[in-house]
């Protein structure tokens, strides 16, 4: 485990906007394409914006990049508390990723069978419906003040599936449907890196790397990559509590 910490949000975005575009540099010199998982919630909007500029912008091979996500919100692309939408209005709307090598998570459909579909898209992508030694280049996670990630939310059922690689269920708490990845497709990408910011995520941060192993109460915790690097980048108030 890799841990990075920057002094607030803004060096933070700045320093993983670098180390994304460097990793998305390095990967395509010895591959033809290069998987990209995003997150929701608001701590990306800002990242993304950086890797829609100049000088990251004209880095990128956007043309070489194929575009997933984690998890959904089971709202209308048209909704604002729809990831995929977050993520046109920040980074896609201004970059030049092919439309065909964006895959949203289709919220048309019922949970169920819009995480089906997921599944379907992913076996064409890895040309296999068996767990591939290696899944996505590079998938990025945020946590919530309550440790979770994705939609495995603490006390849910989703956080220990082993067969699936995307499910769709109703999470009671929110009173609403979610779908999303599971952690094996997950824990076998070549990076998975958690990008978290705020004193409010000090004490799930704290738990989920330096507490007791306890996944039902911070899911956080089954993020454990098989073969690949698991980094943390965070602000100074977000890891007030670690270590030092």
């Amino acid at each position: 485990m890799n841990l990075e910490v920057f002094k607030d949000s803004d060096h933070l975005c700045r320093g993983l906007a670098e180390w994304i575009t460097s990793l998305i540099e390095e990967t395509l010199r010895h591959k033809e394409r290069f998987s990209l998982v995003l997150s929701g919630g608001n701590t990306p909007k800002k990242l993304h914006l950086l890797l829609a500029s100049s000088p990251y912008k004209e880095r990128i091979e956007w043309n070489k990049i194929h575009v997933f996500w984690g998890d959904e919100r089971a709202v209308p692309f048209e909704d604002e508390r729809n990831n995929a939408r977050m993520a046109f209005d920040t980074l896609l709307d201004k970059v030049a990723v092919p439309k065909e090598q964006i895959h949203i998570m289709d919220t048309s459909l019922t949970p169920e069978k819009a995480a089906a579909a997921y599944e379907e898209i992913l076996n064409e992508f890895f040309g296999t419906d068996v767990l591939p030694f290696q899944t996505f280049d590079l998938i990025l996670l945020g946590m919530g003040d309550d440790g979770h990630t994705l939609s495995l939310f603490p006390g849910t059922a989703v956080i220990h599936e082993e067969k699936s690689w995307a499910t769709g269920f109703y999470l009671k708490a929110q009173d609403m449907y979610r779908i999303t990845l599971t952690k094996n497709i997950v824990n076998h990408s070549d990076h998975i890196v958690f990008m978290i910011s705020g004193k409010e995520k000090a004490n799930a941060l704290y738990e989920v790397l330096e507490g007791e192993k306890n996944p039902d109460l911070y899911p956080s915790q089954v993020i454990s990559p098989t073969q690949g690097e698991l980094h943390f980048f965070t602000d100074e108030a977000a890891a007030s509590r670690l270590k030092a």
